[in-house]
């Protein structure tokens, strides 16, 4: 069999209804919406996708794995907790570069997800806060950080990147290099000159 470089049909839906869910929201969003935007007849879809439950279940879960996986990655790496941070904060705004709309739909609409998967998606979620949170501890303990509570530092830093999904393109006055290297200036060392 000859591959032509496109993207399984499952896949294309799955992006395309990421950006219709980050323009009109997850309940603005009809599966008609999708088809149009994929090129399909709504009927059709169906052959790829049963619904659009299972389109926002598997957006926010892969988005909620690669996080985790991220996390668990960093944890093991031999690097001062300072670097462990900063490397998680990197990779936190590479992922929204990189898939925005999905991590958009992660960020905001997970809430909608049916009530099982939802306490499933809220255990990831806060299975990834507290592992955060806790390497900004540990960081404490060590005296790389200052101490303060390790949950308001954790909230502040993912408050702080969470805009750039909504912000970030390319060709603006910033690379992505620059946009995480100015984040995390912000973040770790403040604004003001010591």
């Amino acid at each position: 069999m000859i591959k032509t470089g496109k993207p399984p049909k499952r896949q294309i839906i799955l992006e395309e209804a990421a950006k219709l869910f980050k323009d009109k929201g997850y309940g603005g969003t009809s599966m008609r919406d999708i088809a149009g935007q994929v090129g399909m007849e709504a009927a059709s879809m169906y052959n790829h996708i049963k619904s659009k439950d299972e389109i926002l279940d598997s957006i926010c879960f892969r988005i909620s794995d690669v996080y985790i996986a991220h996390l668990q990655e960093v944890e093991q790496l031999p690097l001062t907790f300072g670097e462990k941070v900063r490397a998680l904060i990197r990779l936190h705004i590479q992922l929204m570069v990189e898939d925005g709309p999905a991590v958009s739909v992660a960020n905001h609409d997970w809430k909608y997800l049916p009530s099982a998967r939802l306490a499933e998606f809220t255990v990831a979620r806060r299975q990834y806060e507290k592992g955060f949170a806790a390497l900004i501890a540990e960081g404490i303990a060590a005296g790389e950080f200052t101490a303060v509570n390790p949950t308001v530092a954790l909230f502040t830093i993912l408050s702080a990147v969470r805009w750039v999904e909504l912000w970030f393109q390319p060709g603006r006055s910033l690379s992505a290099q620059e946009l995480e290297d100015h984040i995390i200036t912000m973040l770790l060392n403040g604004l003001e000159k010591k």
